[in-house]
């Protein structure tokens, strides 16, 4: 070990597209007191879900850090709730996959490691070494850098009042709409990506009536209209497409989180059902609802690809996109630069309007949320 290493970070991450899906890790050993890269990996493990991946970034870090640093005091530090909160032993290791990952890391990490959760925006630097490393394998072009790229809508920047500054160009605008009621959002049911996909009800087709009604006087401002790939969004879709004479096409990335073996119990049934479960869920963003669902952070890294994927494909036109409560939460929280925590604190009633627009320099304007039938000039263009 070199003489002045005698204090090293560990930030480790790992992520998979689909979840499970093409999966890799990323991990960096630094210099505590200097910030100095010491060492980096990133790998590419084939099909496996997020945590999967996680764990094997840490284990790839512990691996840098008994090549590189062995005897330096460790701190590892990770977006990760469960992977942290595991490896520090305040939360039990149920899952059959995790444990001989998690015993691994163990038998890897020196005595009185410290285990630090941190925001993911404060993980950069594993988040995007393991996201080039699936880029790659992609054969997708990657911009390679020795420091974590800020996308725009993080950069630290002058700030901009959108109605206050310069001219800004043509925004891309969305106008999102959540499908109307199903009996699972009657009843409360959890209702995800994979799970029993209900229809309408008849409470829900008159609500999507009366949305259809209040945008027909805008059809022609309304370029495209797009919907996830779910019964309820689709019929929503179509009842409203036909009022404004437009096709539909599909956008899967417009689909809601999955909720695994929550899929169609009340959230008193998994209370009684998968009690620590559902605290573990509550407690982090990271931790999948249910064996096999999307945790937050899963969703907000497919809902962002998404949001790219259609503003590139529509530059400053209005677009119908009819999706569920969290993408559209998620897609709010982007536009307004705040922290996934803050999907808690938004409420969306079925069929309603939320509206936002992006400029070309990745300024958003959040100019509808949870809006009903009651007015109607929502571009401002």
């Amino acid at each position: 070990m070199a003489a002045e290493h005698t204090s090293v970070v560990i930030e480790a991450d790992g992520g998979s597209r689909g979840n499970p899906g093409e999966a890799a890790y990323g991990a960096v050993l630094m210099d505590a007191v200097s910030g100095e890269v010491v060492a980096e990996r990133a790998e590419c493990i084939g099909v496996a879900t997020n945590n999967v991946a996680e764990y094997r970034g840490l284990i790839a870090g512990l691996e840098l850090y008994n090549e590189h640093t062995p005897g330096a005091e460790l701190e590892v530090r990770m977006d990760s709730k469960l992977v942290i909160e595991q490896m520090a032993g305040r939360w039990k290791i149920k899952h059959p996959d995790m444990k001989p990952l998690a015993l691994a890391a163990s038998r890897l990490a020196p005595a009185g490691t410290t285990y630090t959760w941190i925001p993911r925006e404060q993980n950069k630097y594993a988040d995007r070494i393991l996201n080039e490393a699936l880029d790659t394998a992609a054969g997708r072009p990657t911009k390679r850098t020795r420091v974590a790229e800020v996308p725009v809508e993080e950069q630290p920047s002058q700030a901009t009042m959108v109605g206050w500054s310069r001219d800004l160009g043509s925004p891309t605008t969305l106008v999102l709409v959540r499908h109307g009621a199903t009996d699972h959002t009657t009843e409360k049911r959890f209702s995800g990506r994979g799970g029993d996909d209900p229809a309408l009800n008849a409470d829900g087709r008159a609500q999507v009536r009366a949305v259809a009604d209040w945008l027909a006087p805008l059809a022609d401002e309304i370029d495209v209209v797009v919907t996830s790939p779910l019964r309820r969004t689709r019929e929503t879709a179509e009842i409203i497409a036909e009022r404004l004479e437009h096709p539909v096409e599909v956008e899967d990335g417009l689909a809601e989180a999955a909720f695994g073996t929550w899929d169609g119990l009340t959230f008193h049934e998994v209370q009684q059902a998968y009690p620590d479960d559902l605290d573990a869920w509550l407690g982090s963003l990271d931790v999948s609802p249910g064996e096999g669902g999307d945790s937050f952070e899963d969703m907000d890294r497919r809902v962002r690809r998404t949001r790219d994927r259609l503003l590139s494909a529509y530059p400053g036109k209005a677009v119908l996109a009819v999706t569920h409560v969290t993408p559209i939460k998620l897609l709010v929280k982007a536009a307004l630069g705040a922290p996934l925590e803050a999907v808690y604190r938004m409420e969306l009633a079925p069929a309603s309007v939320t509206v936002i627009s992006w400029f070309e320099d990745g300024t958003a304007s959040l100019r509808m949320f949870n809006a009903r039938p009651l007015e109607s000039a929502f571009f401002g263009r």
